[in-house]
């Protein structure tokens, strides 16, 4: 009796000790750090993004071990939130002013290449913060005072943006890389040492801005008014007096009113003599706003036609119009990629096209950009976004696209998954992947002294355009490599940076673009988002995705690597797994062992017939 009342109690034990160890690790979990995770829930909740679903993968805590995170864009270090990189998966909405105050290890937070608005984020306290990047996005508002007191700041990045005001005085040592172009910000730029350091190009484009380094010398201040001195004697002297005040401010009003009528007809007839060259100038500036302050800069005298520029046509098929047409234009911004900001724009005619300032090429001469720019206007398919005319000015140049309108393959595939989504059938994604194939195999003929024909092949450079027939496919963003510059410093920006010759020895060839293409078929045949698959940590080497497939694959569980939405198309698994072994091939770590493109071409169009004849 004595032996099973030892043996009970001591299983009693046993269970009430593992139970504790359980709870305490739950609470552990649970409660560890949990006001970071607050703050990061606020900004799941504030944001919206059609590439990214912030709320399905933001779940649980976000350091699941001491340096590791789940959570996309998130990283760990001791259990704390040290980096938020959220960039360029078309974030939209507004940060919390103050969501970030209870973060306070964070050293690095980068929302680039978004569409967030609002209030730049109120970053007091954040004495461990080393990074900042906040470019490309529709930030207004003025710099906080407090950005100064970041004393290990070493990037602070808030170009292209809607920023006005002042530029508050940095002068942290710190501070290496300090950009604050393409903004509405007024003032003299403070003389710290820190900022007198920093090129023209850091504070370009903000029409109200003065002093070094830019080229625009501040006027100087008007000194104040002496007040007038009167000392009345009696109540009937003070009223002269006032009298003689108001007589003397109504004459200065009405001389200033005339001197400034006289101004007004002064400028309008030289506005009018130089005709549209100068409608350019000040239209552009003053009368269009952002649109065409994002656009063009129109830089020293209007009259020098080289400054000025002019557009090019290379499509005569699309009606012509002028910069000041373009300028007239309504615009939003579509989005913002590797090369830079893309905008619809609608003309007064009704025509729409899409715009893209390029970025990165501004020790590019006139001649090189204007005659590889012929090259690609010449380019004619129906998978290939047509270039319909280009800008080139001393600080601006522009590409316009005929418009394709139905978004990118990237949020065809990613947007809105969950309850209430039409899933995307095998049908449609093997006819976007053929149409892919027949762009790229285009562009690998025609553009066959390429080192890398398109070089910045990815889902969201795939657009997407849906008629009765269904959705067809388009490629853009191709043949800008030869305009980077040879250092392969900006080449890091593009997908082809991903693949493996790049990564190791920075060579490229015609078989880099196959493996980027090999990529999207995964990401089509999976509905994984590439770079993603193991956490955020592994974006650098970005081959997770084909890694995993082949991990998957090698072990016999084929049917596991495809996407949920079209598992239950048993009769495309056949054509499914053949196009899954084509894109390994494709991937593969050996790029003389990568098929080329037309031999690829092929072999889908194989599969397509085989599985209409099987229908």
């Amino acid at each position: 009796m004595s032996l099973v009342f030892d043996i009970t109690f001591l299983y009693m034990f046993l269970f009430i000790l593992s139970l504790n160890i359980v709870l305490c690790i739950e609470i552990e979990i649970k409660d560890f750090h949990p006001q970071e995770r607050d703050a990061l829930l606020l900004i799941r909740d504030s944001l919206n993004s059609s590439s990214i679903n912030l709320h399905r993968n933001w779940t649980g805590p976000p350091c699941i071990e001491n340096n590791l995170s789940i959570w996309f864009g998130i990283a760990c270090s001791n259990w704390h939130v040290v980096h938020i990189t959220i960039q360029g998966v078309n974030l939209s909405g507004y940060l919390p002013s103050t969501f970030l105050q209870n973060i306070t290890f964070l050293r690095q937070i980068d929302f680039r290449n978004n569409a967030l608005f609002g209030l730049l984020p109120n970053l007091t306290g954040l004495v461990f913060l080393e990074e900042v990047k906040l470019s490309f996005n529709h930030f207004s508002g003025s710099i906080p005072l407090e950005y100064v007191e970041l004393y290990n700041l070493d990037i602070l990045e808030l170009q292209e943006n809607y920023l006005d005001g002042e530029i508050p005085p940095f002068d942290q040592p710190s501070l290496i890389s300090f950009n604050v172009s393409y903004n509405h910000l007024v003032g003299k730029i403070p003389e710290t040492s820190l900022l007198q350091r920093f090129p023209k190009s850091s504070f370009d484009d903000n029409s109200d801005l003065c002093g070094k380094p830019l080229d625009k010398s501040c006027s100087a201040e008007s000194p104040a008014p002496l007040p007038f001195a009167i000392a009345p004697t009696s109540s009937m002297e003070t009223n002269k007096t006032r009298i003689h005040v108001w007589i003397i401010a109504l004459i200065a009003v009405v001389a200033a009113l005339c001197i400034f009528l006289m101004i007004i007809a002064f400028l309008f007839c030289k506005r009018k003599a130089r005709g549209n060259e100068e409608r350019i100038n000040d239209s552009a500036r003053y009368v269009f706003g952002a649109w065409a302050k994002k656009m063009v800069s129109i830089v020293g005298n209007s009259e020098d036609s080289e400054k000025l520029g002019q557009l090019e046509f290379s499509n005569k098929k699309f009606q012509v119009f002028d910069m000041d047409d373009l300028l007239r234009a309504s615009a939003e911004v579509l989005g913002g990629g590797d090369f830079g900001v893309t905008y619809k724009a609608t003309l007064e005619t009704g025509n729409v096209v899409a715009v893209k300032r390029l970025g990165y090429m501004n020790d590019l001469s006139k001649k090189e950009f204007i005659q590889q720019m012929q090259l690609l206007g010449e380019i004619k398919h129906e998978n290939v976004a047509e270039i319909i005319s280009f800008f080139h000015s001393e600080d601006q140049k522009l590409v316009i696209y005929e418009l394709v309108s139905d978004g990118t393959l990237s949020e065809l595939l990613h947007e809105g998954r969950g309850i209430g989504r039409i899933p995307l059938d095998w049908t449609t994604r093997l006819a976007i992947i053929k149409d892919i194939a027949k762009g790229l195999d285009f562009l690998h003929q025609f553009l066959s002294s390429h080192k890398v024909p398109h070089a910045n092949l990815k889902s969201s450079n795939v657009l997407i355009h849906q008629d009765n027939q269904g959705y067809h496919s388009k490629l853009t963003d191709y043949g800008f490599l030869p305009l980077l510059s040879s250092s392969m410093k900006n080449a890091e920006k593009l997908s082809i940076s991903k693949s493996p010759e790049f990564v190791k020895r920075k060579k490229l060839t015609h078989k880099t673009d196959v493996y980027c293409f090999g990529i999207i078929m995964l990401e089509i045949i999976t509905g994984k988002i590439p770079g993603h698959i193991l956490g955020n940590e592994v974006e650098e080497t970005s081959n997770d995705l084909s890694d995993w497939v082949r991990t998957v694959v090698n072990n016999d569980w084929s049917t596991d690597i495809f996407d949920l939405e079209i598992l239950a198309e048993k009769d495309g698994h056949d054509a499914m797994l053949n196009l899954t072994e084509i894109a390994l091939e494709c991937t593969d770590m050996m790029p003389e062992k990568r098929p080329k493109m037309s031999l690829v071409l092929k072999r889908i169009e194989e599969i397509e017939q085989m599985m209409k004849d099987n229908e």
